[in-house]
């Protein structure tokens, strides 16, 4: 009895540090297979234009031209460190106001007694079957009569209020402990400080995986700001980076660099606040 427990302890401990070979060979090909687009990116930004359309690939290029990070910002054709101001400045504008105005529209719905909240509510999750482009027109339309166009304000405006924040928050609101509230309005604290004072501070989590979706989104919006930053002045990265390549011209080296230069407030973003997209999502009753 005891040979045959000690081979199945054996063979048991054989099958689990397989399982483990096996998930730990699966987990390093799927990293492989997500730094391969960050590979290209710094691999054919740091190249010349012969390297990267050269027919026969090298691991990293013959030539590393560190100069095409000077040649980008100094282009006179593309602004990118304006263009990259004007990102930061809108998707930061556009992440505080969403972030405020979604927690607010979800506390309130979750918390302040309404007949019609639940009506408000459904109206809200409504909006999210409308497709973008049946209010791309009404929207451009509002915001050139008010003359907005090219400006910072037309790019934020817009674009402030997300229902996918508000029900984000509204779920998760529903499940915040009342003890707290109930201890709060003993004190003497109205809905609006009970609000800043109790709920925002303990709602660390999903108040940053909100904001980080949010960030993530106007970062690399295209249509809208290439549609109102008609100047050069109010163009974004993402903007800049379509032009280089044009019918009439195609930069290759350049475009790569300036890619590359893009993702960088992303991952460090997404670096600083991913444990936060998690614990957010999961307390914030979606899957209820």
């Amino acid at each position: 009895m005891t040979r045959t427990r000690s081979r199945d302890g054996v063979l048991d401990d054989a099958l689990v540090r397989t399982g483990r070979a096996l998930r730990l060979v699966l987990l390093i090909a799927l990293a492989a297979l997500f730094l391969i687009p960050f590979y290209l990116l710094v691999r054919n930004g740091l190249a010349s234009e012969a390297d990267i359309t050269a027919p026969d690939w090298t691991f990293f290029p013959r030539d590393v031209r560190w100069s095409n990070v000077r040649e980008l910002f100094d282009d006179p054709a593309v602004p990118m460190a304006h263009a990259l101001l004007n990102s930061t400045l809108i998707a930061v504008a556009t992440t505080l106001g969403t972030v405020l105005l979604a927690s607010l529209a979800g506390y309130g719905l979750a918390r302040i007694p309404y007949r019609h909240a639940d009506a408000v509510f459904y109206a809200i999750l409504g909006t999210l079957m409308v497709p973008a482009a049946v209010t791309f027109l009404p929207t451009f339309v509002l915001v050139s009569s008010l003359g907005w166009i090219s400006t910072l304000r037309g790019l934020i405006v817009p674009t402030l209020f997300s229902a996918f924040a508000c029900f984000v928050f509204r779920q998760y609101f529903l499940g915040f402990p009342r003890e707290l509230e109930d201890a709060a309005q003993v004190d003497g604290l109205g809905y609006w400080r009970t609000y800043w004072r109790i709920v925002v501070p303990n709602s660390r989590p999903v108040f940053a995986a909100v904001a980080t979706i949010v960030f993530i989104g106007a970062w690399n919006a295209f249509l809208w700001p290439l549609v109102i930053g008609q100047d050069r002045d109010a163009w974004t990265v993402q903007v800049a980076l379509s032009t280089f390549t044009t019918a009439q011209i195609v930069n290759l080296h350049e475009l790569f660099v300036a890619a590359a230069v893009s993702i960088v407030p992303l991952l460090l973003v997404f670096l600083l606040l991913q444990r936060y997209i998690v614990a957010g999502v999961e307390r914030s009753g979606i899957d209820d």
